[in-house]
């Protein structure tokens, strides 16, 4: 299986469990987005897919596709942290928790896992966010995040200050809300 068909599987499978979560069929989730079932159905066996029609598949379910920006690969020697936070990464952060995703890609795209993990576990401390949604995120991105020790070691060497980053976040989501 190529890597494309693989991306392909991986998103339109993403996007299925969202039109079942929301109690869609195979066929009204078609309709929703403006294509044939019959469509929706040889997607599954291809390759490749056209953007809009992605695109309306994933409207049809309330989610966007987007463009994720990769973090610079420069990272502290174990590869735990990003080597620098500026003001434009942490805005990325930032948003990226605002938006209470919960799928594990974009985190993974978004900077080291240690260090995306750790950032999970603080929002987790915050009101009115899913405590136990984004455990289970930090858990997914590094095994073993959510233990007292190793949220103490995150905390102690990460470059993003929990006094400053979660009043962030939680302006971010208000504005949103």
């Amino acid at each position: 299986m190529s890597k494309s068909t693989r991306s392909l599987a991986r998103t339109l499978d993403l996007l299925r469990r969202q039109a079942r979560a929301r109690g869609l069929s195979d066929s009204a989730w078609a309709r929703r987005a403006g294509i044939r079932k019959e469509t929706l159905s040889r997607l599954r066996e291809r390759d490749n897919c056209d953007f809009e029609t992605m695109c309306g598949l994933a409207d049809a379910v309330g989610v966007s596709l987007g463009v994720l920006e990769s973090v610079a690969d420069e990272t502290t020697p174990d590869g735990h942290f990003p080597l620098v936070v500026n003001r434009e990464y942490e805005e990325r952060l930032v948003d990226l928790c605002a938006m209470r995703a919960r799928d594990p890609a974009p985190w993974r795209s978004a900077g080291p896992r240690f260090f995306m993990a750790g950032l999970a576990v603080m929002l987790a401390s915050s009101a009115r966010v899913d405590r136990p949604a984004l455990l289970a995120l930090a858990e997914q991105l590094h095994p073993g995040a959510t233990e007292v020790a190793v949220f103490s070691r995150w905390l102690e060497r990460s470059p993003v200050r929990p006094s400053r980053f979660l009043p962030l976040v939680e302006a971010r989501a208000a504005r949103a809300a």
